[in-house]
């Protein structure tokens, strides 16, 4: 499991955006930051989940629904001025990469 790029990546994902949030504006911590920092956690939780269950799809489903979900809220926090571009271009490539690996990984449970 460790050695899946997934996990890797996810990983790094959680790791740059909790210490990014955190710096959000007082009146955006407790929406937004927490929001984003949930989401992010929430699908880290859900990749382990897949990894142990014998069948993973379920949960591979949910971590779809969950990255869809992270990404639409670290769009908007860009539209709200809360990450600079520069920020939500890096958080972008890095959800892209994520999601490629993650419909691969679905891919290989239908095949």
């Amino acid at each position: 499991m460790k050695d899946s790029p997934i996990f890797a990546k996810t990983y790094d994902l959680v790791a740059w955006l909790i210490p990014v949030t955190i710096k959000f504006p007082r009146q955006h911590r407790f929406v937004m930051a927490a929001t984003v920092q949930r989401e992010a956690i929430r699908f880290q939780e859900l990749l382990i989940e897949a990894a142990h269950a014998r069948s993973p799809r379920e949960r591979l489903i949910a971590a779809d629904a969950e990255l869809d979900k992270l990404r639409t809220h670290v769009r908007m926090c860009l539209d709200l001025a809360l990450l600079k571009p520069g920020q939500y271009e890096h958080a972008a490539k890095m959800l892209v990469e994520i999601g490629r690996l993650l419909g691969g990984w679905q891919k290989s449970m239908t095949g």
